[in-house]
């Protein structure tokens, strides 16, 4: 049984399993949406990154990991159209990440939380970050 069929037999009778396990997946997926209807690329363009992602050595057998495919379908598709450069979109990441855990708990996360990779804010190089 994968972990989308036992989350489904927790649910009521009729109501059907969430399609996106976290918002990032829902998000990613819009994403790619909204580019496709942008032109910035086609569906066929689409299908091709994406399998080729999903036939990677090391994609999990119970398709846990498709979202995780799917975004790297998404940016490795971007990066070959000259749309957003791999080390961009890996250094946002990581701004992101750092916001995150500067962040309160309960607070939302914001990319001007992120503090910089020394320990300083974004942008700034003379004062150091605050807990």
């Amino acid at each position: 049984m994968s972990r989308r069929d036992g989350a489904a037999a927790e649910l009521p009778p009729g109501v059907d399993a969430p399609v996106f396990a976290e918002p990032w997946q829902a998000e990613a997926f819009a994403m790619t949406v909204a580019l496709h209807e942008k032109g910035l690329f086609s569906w066929s363009e689409w299908a091709g990154a994406l399998s080729a992602e999903v036939k990677k050595p090391g994609a999990a057998a119970d398709g846990h990991d498709y979202y995780e495919h799917w975004l790297a379908a998404l940016e490795g598709l971007l990066a070959s159209k000259g749309l957003a450069v791999k080390s961009d979109v890996d250094a946002v990441a990581q701004a992101w990440e750092r916001a995150a855990h500067a962040t309160p708990h309960g607070k939302p996360i914001l990319l001007e939380n992120d503090p910089g990779p020394t320990g300083t804010r974004s942008g700034s190089t003379d004062r150091p970050v605050r807990p």
